[in-house]
């Protein structure tokens, strides 16, 4: 992803490339004209639209802000994973007994746990509440077992009951920083290494997480 912003004033202009997907936006519609008709100038491009859909994430407009959603990415997971009629549950991680290295026995194709964690790691674009879960499967890449593919299969349980979860930004809110974090100090057993995680807004709208060991 290539991110550049130009300031002239009070106007701003964003523009992100990644291959062949532009997004072209900001604050003066005459600027933002001016950049893709420069852009139409020297390579072949579609006519420009309003952003529906950017890398797999589906961007709808409303009156109060935008939201972004990978419901589609979902059911395309769930139904390769042959989950699409999974029983939903409540959570994505249960708080015990936690997840360990030697746990269970070793998959003897971990092809499909992997391809999970991957597909689990992208869609944490939008869906911060599977961030530690996320973290915790990418620990066990190498040598996943079988309580680590339940593990997996059971936030796919839990994406199930949960497809319609978006991420709102709203149009109208302070433009003031705020952020949540927490620490499990020495929690991994394995080898006593802290997870930390944090979320961070503006205003009501939330713009950076993460969750690492």
């Amino acid at each position: 992803m290539s991110t550049s912003t130009n300031t002239t004033g009070n106007t701003i202009t964003y523009i992100l490339v990644y291959v062949d997907d532009i997004i072209v936006t900001g604050n003066d519609n005459h600027r933002i004209q001016t950049v893709l008709h420069s852009f139409a100038a020297r390579f072949s491009i579609k006519g420009p639209v309003d952003l529906h859909y950017f890398l797999g994430i589906q961007v709808t407009r409303t009156d109060s802000g935008v939201r972004l959603s990978q419901q589609k990415y979902i059911n395309d997971r769930l139904y390769k994973a042959n989950m699409t009629d999974a029983k939903p549950i409540a959570t994505p991680l249960p708080t015990t007994p936690k997840l360990k290295l030697d746990s269970a026995s070793p998959l003897q194709d971990a092809t499909q746990y992997r391809s999970v964690v991957g597909s689990l790691q992208y869609l944490a674009f939008t869906r911060p509440d599977i961030s530690y879960a996320v973290g915790r499967f990418s620990q066990f890449m190498h040598k996943p077992t079988g309580d680590h593919w339940q593990a997996a299969k059971r936030v796919l349980r839990y994406l199930s009951g949960t497809r319609s979860h978006v991420i709102f930004l709203h149009k109208k809110t302070p433009l003031t920083l705020h952020a949540f974090s927490d620490a499990d100090w020495a929690g991994d057993t394995d080898d006593y290494v802290s997870t930390n995680g944090y979320i961070i807004y503006l205003g009501q709208n939330p713009i950076s997480w993460s969750s690492n060991k």
